[in-house]
């Protein structure tokens, strides 16, 4: 029975891209461990699924100078001594990684133990975490087929796309509007999310436009953990994060408004979803959801709204604008191609233990 080790944590979105993969290779009669950080996000994640979970020290890895650099390179030491460990007891015959800080260690600690690595990166620029680990890895997996020039280290690099969840694939409408308490005639669904923290100029900028929004739509809006506001305003809801039933949630949208991560924008893609983008800035993240954005609104995809231009001005006229372009931006959204990447990244795995 082959056994498979999949490593990635720090956020959401380094953990749920690879729960299809999984299950793929759960499918096929694979054995799992997944490797995460101490803090609970990652188990939480996994936890579902028939497979071991592990957790091992974390360090960050740091684009500019801080005192916590020190400390945070004895982290990783020992998560590399940590992972060696796991490995030896565990034997995996591959390695998924899917990124995040906790990544390194593993990969590094497999490359030492020559298991073979196939890693995907999501965003259209590779990540620091998977460019330090690229010269450790055999396949590398990516989101947009323009990342395949920009990438040299590992000996393969794929076009894969992003894995989206069956949950999210299988969503039903119907089931979504109703969960809602919307009929067929009413009226459309307006779905806003900041991702799994929320987002907090987006969601004061959304409560300042809310009685307005709700006059043109039934408006949804996932605030995120302890975000939420004591108001009420007929056509409004706020939650705070959506689990099961979110695949409905999403299939009954008539617009999404969302940030631009590469998981959640290829997300509203699969799905064929009007969209306006709100991605976060250069000066709280590396750039990669200005790019990600760029490419969707340059292909036609997406609208934008930069967050320094976001007011509830601008929020409605993107809307508007959404909506009298939404015959070409339909067009566009049913052209862009989708690959079955979980099913790709799987049989990446399959061939590298299979030689």
């Amino acid at each position: 029975m082959n056994k498979l080790l999949v490593v990635g944590g720090g956020t959401a979105g380094h953990v749920i891209p690879a729960l299809p993969v999984i299950e793929h290779c759960l499918a096929a009669g694979w054995q799992a461990t997944f490797v995460g950080t101490h803090s609970g996000l990652e188990e939480g994640l996994v936890k579902h699924l028939p497979i071991e979970f592990r957790a091992i020290q974390s360090g960050k890895l740091r684009r500019y100078w801080s005192w916590q650099n020190v400390t945070d390179v004895l982290r990783i030491l020992v998560a590399i001594l940590q992972a060696l460990g796991l490995m030896l007891r565990n034997r995996p015959d591959v390695v998924f990684s899917k990124g995040g800080f906790v990544s390194f260690p593993v990969v590094f600690a497999a490359w030492l133990l020559r298991i073979p690595v196939v890693a995907h990166e999501s965003d259209l620029s590779p990540g620091l975490a998977n460019r330090l680990c690229a010269p450790f890895i055999r396949t590398l997996c990516v989101s947009f087929a323009a990342t395949l020039a920009a990438v040299a280290n590992p000996k393969r690099v794929v076009h894969t796309g992003t894995p989206v969840r069956q949950e999210l694939l299988q969503g039903d409408a119907a089931r979504g509007r109703e969960a809602l308490g919307l009929g067929e005639d009413g009226p459309p669904l307006l779905v806003i999310t900041g991702g799994s923290l929320g987002a907090e100029n987006l969601n004061r900028v959304v409560l300042d436009a809310a009685p307005e929004l709700a006059q043109d739509f039934r408006v949804f809006h996932v605030c995120g953990a302890g975000k939420t506001s004591d108001v009420s305003i007929p056509g409004y809801e706020q939650v705070e994060y959506v689990g099961a039933g979110w695949g409905d949630i999403l299939a009954a949208a008539d617009v999404v408004v969302s940030r631009a991560g590469a998981n959640a924008l290829f997300e509203l893609l699969a799905l064929r979803k009007l969209n306006l983008l709100v991605p976060l800035t250069a000066q709280v993240s590396r750039g990669d959801q200005l790019e990600n954005a760029e490419f969707a609104r340059a292909a036609g995809l997406s609208l934008v709204v930069q967050e320094a231009d976001l007011t509830v001005q601008s929020l409605q006229q993107a809307l508007a604008e959404l909506r009298s372009q939404a015959p070409t931006m339909r067009t566009a959204l049913e052209g862009f191609e989708t690959p079955d990447a979980a099913r790709a990244i799987a049989d990446e795995l399959f061939t590298i233990t299979a030689t």
